[in-house]
């Protein structure tokens, strides 16, 4: 059920209503989560900087999906869930690492151990050791991998914690979605 509402720009604060204008300039519409976000323009201001930033990360985009396939099943927010598996299938994920990485996994060791990784930062980041940083760079992973991987939660937290808020629900079902 839907708890907040989207706001055409002619209806929101005034930096919101110049952000979502230019977003429609440059791509010809927004989102409905960027239009609900409108409601609060240092929110939607954040959201599109992080947004922007995370699209610069090092890792590549198949894991970056698969990361954020695993923290969004977390969070149970099917509005992202449908998106990413969208996205997944698009940087050539098979149904096999979908599924996978739903569930936190990954057919690569070095891949599995990356992705178990963000869910502990989602769920218990209070809980990781600097043995644990140590057994992510023994599989090789940089600390600036390890460093993106925990913007990547932060970002994948915000939007799904931001959907279910707001009630945003997906518009379609992917045929393999949970």
């Amino acid at each position: 059920m839907r708890n907040l509402t989207p706001l055409a720009p002619a209806d929101a604060p005034q930096r919101s209503s110049e952000l979502l204008g230019e977003i429609i300039d440059r791509h010809g519409s927004v989102g409905d989560m960027v239009a609900t976000m409108a409601h609060s323009p240092a929110l939607l201001q954040g959201y599109l900087d992080l947004s922007k930033a995370m699209k610069r990360v090092k890792l590549h985009r198949q894991l970056s999906e698969k990361v954020a396939l695993a923290v969004q099943s977390w969070i149970g927010c099917e509005t992202c869930l449908a998106a990413h598996t969208e996205a997944a299938r698009a940087a050539g994920l098979s149904e096999t690492d979908i599924v996978l990485a739903r569930e936190g996994a990954a057919t690569d060791r070095r891949e599995s151990t990356l992705v178990s990784f963000a869910l502990r930062v989602l769920a218990e980041p209070g809980s990781i050791t600097g043995d644990d940083i140590a057994e992510l760079r023994q599989h090789g992973w940089t600390d600036r991998i390890i460093v993106e991987v925990v913007g990547l939660v932060a970002l994948n937290l915000m939007t799904g914690a931001f959907n279910l808020v707001a009630g945003i629900e997906p518009t379609s079902q992917p045929a393999n979605a949970k």
